[in-house]
């Protein structure tokens, strides 16, 4: 039994990887969820960086497990994917932000709906990625239509970097609230609640808002899965390395959510980093065909995604120095003499 698991190939790899793989992912929400936030309570931003850091430290540890097992430009691949993905997470906690602001969402309960977010976001990438690598198995040429689509989101993400993602205008959220049973008010942490229907006099279930800011952040995950998808698939096509460096980015999200939530305003150049990356990503499919490369030099790949990315994260907190005096010198006035 043990032999016939090691020998058999699924999507290119042994399936005793992807079963320690997802082993791993099973045993990381488990303690997550029955252990460390077994009870519902507020995150605080130093608990928030604790936890990002050390779902960041295992990403990067699996990273180095495929490079010394899959070899180095396995490795390679891996690290850049893992860090074009926790730069568009990061870009996803404005969206999810907006989204807990809209629906007045307490802190309190954001975990729990985060927690099931990523739940869904783990099955749909597995989708979204199960479908890309048939699709790039049996016709290449489509990372050039990949291409294509990641320069022109990138120019579309510095044309419209200001504009925000209006909750409101989502015609999901508006066919929910005419069509089904919606409560106005949250019922604690309940997703689901039964109440008289005013118009049967029966009792029915409504949906809370709560259930409505879940299906509103596994919307905006698709979306921004249409770009990250595509862009790990130009990094690499394995699809191993893909779902993986995607599902470690991801995971840390939840984590991470907390301390950059409150820091919204210190990262509003990053989405122009981002955006470089993308039309990096894509260009070079391009460059490594007109020099003749089998493919773009992954070290040289990884360097130029993580250059840019730093000069991103460092020029937002350059530039937005002033907000950040500001908030602790107001912090400072109001603190009880």
């Amino acid at each position: 039994m043990e032999l016939a698991i090691v020998s058999v190939l699924w999507l290119g790899k042994p399936l005793w990887m992807w079963l320690a793989f997802l082993s791993i992912v099973a045993t990381l929400l488990v303690l997550d969820l029955g252990v460390l936030h077994r009870k519902t309570r507020e995150i605080g931003v130093r608990e928030s960086l604790g936890l990002s850091a050390i779902y960041i430290a295992l990403g990067l540890a699996f990273g180095g497990w495929i490079w010394w097992y899959l070899g180095q430009d396995a490795g390679m691949a891996y690290l850049t994917g893992f860090a074009v993905e926790k730069a568009l997470a990061m870009d996803n906690v404005f969206v999810i932000a907006m989204i807990f602001t809209f629906f007045s969402v307490p802190r309190l309960y954001q975990h729990r709906v985060l927690f099931w977010g990523i739940l869904g976001v783990i099955v749909l990438r597995a989708i979204m990625i199960g479908v890309g690598a048939t699709i790039v198995a049996q016709a290449s040429w489509v990372l050039y239509l990949f291409a294509i689509f990641l320069i022109a989101t990138g120019v579309k993400m510095i044309v419209f970097a200001d504009r925000t993602y209006d909750v409101a205008a989502n015609p999901v959220l508006r066919f929910m609230r005419a069509r089904l049973n919606v409560t106005d008010d949250l019922h604690g942490e309940k997703f689901f609640v039964r109440q008289t229907s005013p118009t049967t006099g029966k009792a029915v279930w409504f949906m809370t808002p709560l259930f409505l800011a879940l299906v509103m952040i596994e919307i905006a995950d698709v979306i921004f899965a249409v770009d990250s998808v595509p862009a790990i698939f130009a990094i690499t096509t394995d699809p191993f390395i893909v779902y993986t460096s995607n599902i470690f980015a991801i995971l840390g999200l939840r984590a991470l959510y907390f301390a950059l939530a409150a820091m919204v305003d210190r990262f509003h150049y990053l989405k122009y980093a981002l955006a470089g990356v993308l039309i990096f990503i894509g260009s070079k499919i391009f460059v490594a065909g007109i020099l003749g490369m089998e493919k773009f030099p992954p070290a040289l790949s990884l360097g130029i995604t993580f250059g840019l990315l730093i000069t991103g994260v460092l020029w937002s907190l350059w530039k937005t120095r002033s907000h950040a005096a500001a908030a602790s010198a107001q912090g400072a006035t109001s603190l009880p003499r």
